[in-house]
């Protein structure tokens, strides 16, 4: 089975607004009846979020890391999965990556102070190119501020999977996996009697061997990058077979499976 659990910090999973003591300490005995890690909590937080200027935003935001950096030392994990934030037409991009590479500067400080990681997941808009997300870990420069690269995203964009995984793999300490199918999109344009091609194209999530990403080319990539991680399962959208729980435990299995075949 699997050896770790990456928890949800938000509504209805382990969100801090709702944890008590109790509660908390019934998960870490559950955790710990099943042998079970904690690798830590899985944040979300947009570092560009747009507000009022009276409102304080990042205090927020980094209110709710903080607390998530308390529970995570509390359940015994080590890391916090977090993200950039989604670029703003109203705000000059240099403005967004000084502001991106403070938030994560003071929220790694604030991590180390409960011996947590911070993982910076390629999945919002800044720095989500692989050299980009190498140059701001970079401008950010704090020790336990680091990546969790993932396949999905370079592989949507265009990248090479394999040399972004290999050149990232020394920056990191976890990478999210889930895999997908892509499906174009047409609309019918009757004056010619032919289709005009849409994009992006419509993905939707599917079992880790039934997918189009080359997951054994990536992870050959981390490998020879020397990464020494966790490589967590998610099922973070609707995934081919419904919402089932059969259909879930299912895709959870084919996971484990094909981890054990590399």
């Amino acid at each position: 089975g699997f050896d770790g659990v990456l928890l949800m910090a938000k509504r209805p999973h382990l969100s801090p607004l709702d944890s008590t003591e109790d509660q908390l300490l019934q998960v870490k005995e559950t955790l710990e009846a099943r042998h079970m890690q904690l690798i830590g909590l899985a944040c979300y937080n947009d570092f560009l979020l747009p507000a009022a200027a009276e409102v304080p935003v990042r205090d927020m935001q980094l209110a709710y890391l903080e607390q998530c950096c308390r529970i995570t030392a509390f359940l015994g994990g080590k890391l916090l999965r977090v993200f950039t934030g989604y670029e703003r037409a109203d705000m000059v991009f240099t403005a967004q990556w000084e502001q991106v590479v403070s938030a994560l500067q003071e929220c790694g400080d604030r991590a180390a102070r409960y011996g947590i990681t911070v993982a910076v997941q390629n999945h919002h808009d800044l720095a989500v190119e692989t050299s980009a997300l190498e140059l701001l870990l970079a401008e950010v420069d704090r020790a336990n501020v680091t990546a969790g690269y993932d396949a999905w995203s370079p592989f949507l964009r265009g990248e090479n999977i394999y040399e972004g995984a290999r050149r990232m793999a020394k920056h990191m300490v976890m990478t999210i996996a889930a895999n997908y199918l892509r499906f174009p999109r047409y609309t019918y344009d009757a004056a010619v009697v032919n289709y005009r091609p849409q994009e992006p194209d419509f993905v939707k999530a599917t079992s880790m061997e039934a997918g189009a990403i080359d997951y054994e080319l990536f992870f050959k990539g981390l490998k020879e990058g020397g990464f020494d991680g966790w490589a967590v399962y998610e099922m973070c959208s609707p995934v081919i077979g419904g919402p089932s729980l059969d259909n879930l435990d299912q895709k959870a299995a084919e996971f484990l499976s094909f981890m054990r075949s590399l």
